[in-house]
């Protein structure tokens, strides 16, 4: 037999685990044509001719979010081939819920199997069900399965090649649609009643263990305060432990440039495989550690049962914002770094929700603008107790860390009130389905987390890997004149690119040395400190030494106007081509990468502009 199997299940239900036991996690990721959502496929163990694709989580087919119309769509063959078999993932652990949208997928006609999967929790927990009087109460088999157990699931496995597609009914769209949209709740819900009547032989009950976590997680003080805790185990883990690692590459990498330019002998290949091929691989790679830990705790927190009630207990916060309590950690790590933050930000089910989320991500200062805010912030502002105890360096890099995160409450809050005011949305309290707390399966979350980052090395690292071997040719050729008198950076088309766009800058007091630093940064914010040692000439050396030379030519040539306008534009600007191509690989989308580097561009350029003039009319 051959066929087209769809595994559809609700968020937390185990679903994925069980995806990966069907096929032997020998899935590949694609997409699905004309949206936004990657699809998982795989072939089935027992059979290779049969394939199953594993559908976006969802708890009904009436959608309210692009994942799950997504899974509704497939289902319907509005999105090429429709499937020719259901494998239904039931929650055991919350079967009214589970048994509302197997009745949904009954009117679809496809032949079904159903997984009741967690029941061992469930069962552990006190439930007893008749599972051969729920089969016959569905009409389709139901098999009792442990999706995280090392046997394999061999009843499923033989239910799933029983499946007969010989007598599938013809499929009828139209018909299938009014159907579901005809769906009366109040009767859908006296059928999940009347089958659970009948099935359910005891109820499961939850331990007390589970109620007193309950009664601490949720706690509006508590709750808080536990989860700050959480939050800055996960904060600490990316930004600090994540550290020793992040050097490692990078020592890794410099030795093994320093190894080529000893071995090759001088020359343009020696450059383009130093400067652009080895800077541009260990661009991507750098970031590893980072994505690696932060989804981590997050495939840890959401496999465990907590991340979900963390969510809910942050959404009165957040929404006052427009965002929900989803948007939370993709915002924690922005302080780490914005690309691992673009990426978590898929855990977000709200189309718009995630694209506000990824768009206003990047004004978190992340670490890698604190080089070119401490030589800002040493060169202009005066290293001085204030109060007694606080230092005013300090309290102004504090202040940058609040600007960021008030600009980017206030973008979100605007977005919200613009879209409400064009109908384009509407506001909905955030609702889920609280999953039973359960120990988490460490072998998916591996399985999930190589996936995760095998996806940011293959696509986003390929765009990454382009753009910084073009920004290498930029910044090499053309070559220096013999008799040069300037850095040979100013003879480059980077100089002359920067030279032409001082002209754009100059109302922001911007100096050409300034921008053709600029073009070089766009690599990583941090390489502008470098690269205006390099247009300043200023000797090599340690980060610190180079720094220390810099302060005084900032504080002389630039002055307070034209430092502070600079530190403005890099609060907005989203100077990273790592983030960048993140954004696009997440949003597939080349026109929402492009609004969203426009508008955060118009955001710098109009607060340098501001800030700039302000200073000025102050000074005078």
């Amino acid at each position: 037999m051959s066929g087209y199997f769809a595994l559809i299940g609700a968020p937390n239900c185990g679903k994925t685990a069980l995806f990966n036991r069907l096929t032997g996690a020998n899935a590949k990721v694609a997409n699905y044509a004309g949206v936004t959502v990657d699809k998982l496929e795989g072939k089935f163990v027992a059979d290779p001719n049969i394939t199953i694709v594993d559908l976006p989580g969802t708890y009904s087919l009436r959608t309210t979010s692009a994942d799950e119309a997504v899974a509704r769509d497939v289902l319907l063959g509005k999105l090429g081939k429709q499937p020719d078999a259901i494998i239904a993932v039931a929650d055991a652990t919350n079967l009214r819920m589970t048994l509302r949208m197997i009745l949904e997928l009954k009117l679809l006609g496809l032949p079904m199997v159903v997984a009741l999967n967690l029941s061992d929790i469930a069962y552990q927990r006190g439930l007893r069900i008749d599972v051969a009087q729920l089969s016959e109460l569905l009409g389709v088999p139901v098999i009792e399965t442990v999706a995280i157990k090392r046997e394999k699931p061999l009843a499923l496995f033989q239910a799933i090649q029983q499946i007969s597609l010989e007598n599938k009914k013809p499929f009828d769209l139209q018909s299938v649609e009014y159907q579901l949209n005809s769906l009366d709740s109040q009767t859908l819900y006296q059928q999940v009643e009347s089958i659970l009547d009948k099935a359910v032989l005891a109820h499961l009950t939850l331990p007390s263990w589970h109620q007193r976590l309950d009664k601490l997680v949720m706690h509006p003080i508590l709750g808080i305060g536990l989860l700050l805790i959480i939050l800055l185990l996960v904060f600490q883990a990316v930004y600090s432990w994540a550290a020793p690692v992040m050097e490692l590459i990078e020592s890794s990498f410099a030795y093994l440039g320093e190894w080529i330019v000893e071995t090759l002998p001088e020359g343009a290949l020696v450059d383009l495989l130093v400067d652009g091929i080895i800077a541009g691989v260990g661009g991507v790679l750098v970031f590893l550690p980072q994505i690696t830990i932060l989804f981590a705790f997050i495939l840890l927190l959401e496999d465990s049962g907590y991340l979900p009630r963390a969510a809910y207990l942050l959404d009165n916060l957040l929404a006052k914002s427009g965002l929900s309590g989803r948007a939370f950690i993709p915002l924690l790590s922005s302080f780490a770094c914005a690309v691992p933050a673009v990426m978590s930000a898929r855990t977000i089910q709200d189309p718009r929700e995630r694209l506000v989320t990824i768009a206003i991500a990047p004004m978190l200062t992340c670490s890698a603008r604190l080089p070119v805010y401490t030589l800002i912030i040493g060169a202009i502002i005066p290293e001085q107790t204030v109060f007694g105890i606080f230092n005013l360096q300090g309290l102004t890099l504090f202040s940058l860390y609040v600007i960021g995160i008030l600009s980017a409450g206030l973008s979100a809050y605007i977005t919200k009130r613009f879209a409400l005011r064009k109908g384009k949305i509407q506001q909905f309290p955030l609702l889920m389905e609280l999953p039973t707390y359960r120990m988490p399966n460490f072998k998916h979350i591996c399985l999930s987390l190589s996936e995760r980052v095998m996806a940011f090395l293959k696509r986003a690292g390929t765009i990454i890997f382009a753009l910084s071997v073009i920004l290498w040719v930029l910044v090499t050729y053309p070559e220096a004149p013999v008799d040069a008198t300037a850095p040979a950076i100013d003879y480059s088309f980077a100089g002359m690119i920067g030279h032409i766009i001082q002209a754009i800058f100059a109302p922001l007091g911007f100096t050409w040395q300034m921008c053709i630093a600029m073009v070089p940064g766009l690599a990583a914010r941090e390489v502008v400190v470098a690269a205006l040692g390099t247009v300043y000439a200023v000797g090599g050396g340690s980060e610190e030494m180079l720094e220390n030379a810099l302060i005084p030519i900032v504080n002389l040539d630039w002055g307070l106007p034209t430092a502070f306008a600079f530190i403005a534009w890099y609060i907005y600007a989203p100077m990273c081509l790592a983030t960048l191509a993140v954004i696009k690989r997440e949003t597939k989308s080349t026109k929402q990468t492009m609004i969203i580097t426009g508008y955060l561009l118009a955001l710098a350029y109009i607060f340098a502009f501001i800030v700039y003039h302000i200073a000025l009319g102050v000074m005078k």
